[in-house]
């Protein structure tokens, strides 16, 4: 009975009050109830992105969402489908007391310092869960939630006799408090959890699997394959290349869109080179160890772009070898951008003709958001590029890991193989492929939409040089690259704190990826949280003179370690 009142009278009551009363009524369970009171378009109300807000009828999106005050729309913020309530949850504190060690972390913070003799950086899986993307920070688990997830609760029985001390509901409940807390302090990993897919989840139930090639329809039917050659042809057309001259699929992760793309190379030219910078992610280096490919890591300048001098250096020396190069689109830790259009300058001033060179482009975060920057350097298959691989899960945010790579069509025939009980060519690196992903992928892309790409894009951009100047202000060493969301910053001293924001560190440095879920409300909480460690724990000293926070106090950075402006005065 409440809730048919609700529906019939929500158009007459205030935007407070429906706020008031969307958070009492905060489980899923309550929200789709009032949703099957009324038509299907309302009970999409709670999901719909700006494109699908202007097309939302019906009373409860009328009353819920068409009142609101045009001259505030561009404040608030989205997950893919669900617009967030405008009203701004406080941040609450739980460090008054001494920090919790959730469960599922070790008691030791990992020092992450990649050996010396060997190239790439470190990538750690972070723990996800949608639903702590807002301002809220969610609160540490009990004594005896955190009992519940012990090794010896969660022990599957191997014999008869052997019982278990919590039932499966009870573990779940707690794993779910678990991830919705270490969710809410997401900061070190390039995870978009902004997002909401609860119309996908009937499909779950399926086993959807793209096995074999996207374009080549096997005998399996329960598969997403136009789901999955639409999201191809979303990047195609991102990226710039024509109809009919690419060729792609959507991948279990950026690594394994790495993986495809050095295999192309290696096939295309058995005996080049790999060159890369020493920055370069782990996978690239995973790659030629597989394919058992000769490859140069290159030093890096200071910001960690690649050392273009070397590499022409490097490329000269080795003139009777076709040339392999793995430029990053935003590096691991420091979220550098190698110049493209530098690389090719160099390639065309040692005179290597176009049939002697390949080039994959890495671009796991920031090739997806770098067409979305305005005056950002193209990179797109108009320049002789080859390849390139995106993640998927991190700027979209998705459910699973995923992501999607994309390569000249041609390229791909070097490695199709026809599989005949499969009825299909295999050219692919995995066999069985998660069609959920592909589904996923299609569904944040229709919700988002080129608009909604945009907005997400510029708050990570604008968010991150917010988070930079407030750090710098508090007297920290802090860093960010130009086309980069990723600020890098001295390590805290304290692991509770680095634990507790889950940071990416190497070795005397760490790093914040700004995410549309990061939001200046948890920047604040988090800037003050170090510099209490700071004022009690003090301030972490360089490794060496060539270690990375040294690095981050080179003038080529720019800002406050460059000489003082001087004023000019004519005579």
């Amino acid at each position: 009975s409440f809730l048919r009142f609700l529906v019939k009278r929500f158009r007459f009551i205030s935007k407070q009050s429906k706020n008031k009363i969307l958070r009492k009524m905060s489980t899923t369970f309550a929200l789709r109830r009032l949703g099957t009171m009324t038509s299907s378009a309302v009970r999409r109300s709670a999901n719909h992105s700006p494109t699908a807000y202007k097309s939302c009828t019906g009373i409860y999106s009328g009353a819920l969402i068409g009142s609101l005050d045009t001259s505030h729309q561009h404040q608030i913020r989205f997950k893919s489908t669900a617009p967030a309530d405008e009203a701004e949850e406080e941040v609450t504190s739980h460090t008054d007391a001494e920090p919790r060690i959730d469960n599922n972390t070790p008691e030791e913070v990992n020092d992450y310092t990649s050996d010396k003799d060997k190239a790439g950086t470190p990538s750690p899986w972070a723990v996800f869960d949608a639903w702590g993307a807002g301002d809220r920070i969610t609160e540490c688990l009990s004594d005896g939630e955190e009992a519940k997830l012990s090794v010896e609760s969660v022990k599957i029985p191997t014999s008869p006799g052997e019982t278990t001390v919590f039932n499966e509901t009870d573990i779940l409940q707690a794993y779910d408090k678990l991830l919705k807390r270490k969710s809410s302090v997401h900061f070190g990993y390039p995870y978009n959890l902004m997002y909401n897919h609860e119309e996908l989840y009937e499909f779950m139930k399926y086993s959807i699997n793209n096995l074999g090639d996207p374009f080549i329809p096997s005998n399996y039917g329960v598969h997403s394959r136009q789901f999955e050659c639409s999201v191809i042809d979303f990047f195609a057309d991102l990226w710039k290349i024509d109809e009919g001259d690419y060729w792609g699929y959507v991948t279990t992760c950026g690594t394994e869109g790495n993986l495809h793309g050095m295999l192309l190379a290696r096939e295309c030219h058995p005996d080049g080179i790999l060159y890369t910078s020493k920055e370069t992610h782990y996978s690239i280096f995973k790659a030629a160890r597989y394919y058992r490919m000769d490859a140069k890591a290159i030093p890096t300048l200071p910001q960690g772009e690649i050392d273009y001098d070397i590499l022409a250096s490097e490329i000269e020396k080795n003139r009777d070898r076709p040339v392999i190069i793995n430029v990053n689109i935003g590096t691991t830790v420091k979220g550098a951008v190698d110049n493209l259009d530098r690389i090719l300058r160099i390639l065309k001033m040692l005179n290597i003709p176009r049939e002697r060179f390949h080039i994959h482009c890495d671009g796991a975060l920031f090739a997806m958001m770098m067409p979305f920057v305005e005056y950002a350097p193209e990179i797109s298959f108009r320049k002789p590029i080859d390849s390139i691989a995106v993640s998927g899960h991190k700027m979209l945010g998705c459910p699973m890991p995923c992501g999607i790579t994309l390569a000249r069509k041609e390229h791909v025939k070097n490695v199709e193989q026809r599989i005949d009980y499969l009825n299909s060519v295999d050219t692919t690196i995995m066999g069985s492929r998660n069609g959920q992903a592909a589904l996923y992928l299609w569904y944040s892309l229709r919700k988002k939409g080129l608009d909604g790409i945009t907005r997400d894009v510029t708050h990570c951009m604008e968010t991150a040089q917010y988070l930079r100047q407030k750090i710098s202000e508090a007297g920290l060493t802090c860093r960010l690259n130009d086309l980069s969301c990723t600020v890098v910053l001295e390590r805290p001293m304290d692991d509770r704190l680095v634990k507790r924001w889950q940071l990416a560190c190497e070795e005397d440095i760490a790093h914040v990826v700004v995410m549309p879920n990061v939001t200046i409300q948890k920047i604040d909480k988090f800037v003050e949280e170090l510099v209490e460690c700071k004022n009690d724990f003090g301030r972490i000293k360089p490794k060496r003179n060539d270690s990375p926070l040294n690095m981050l106090g080179c003038s080529s950075w720019g800002g406050n370690v460059v000489a003082p402006v001087g004023n000019f005065t004519s005579e």
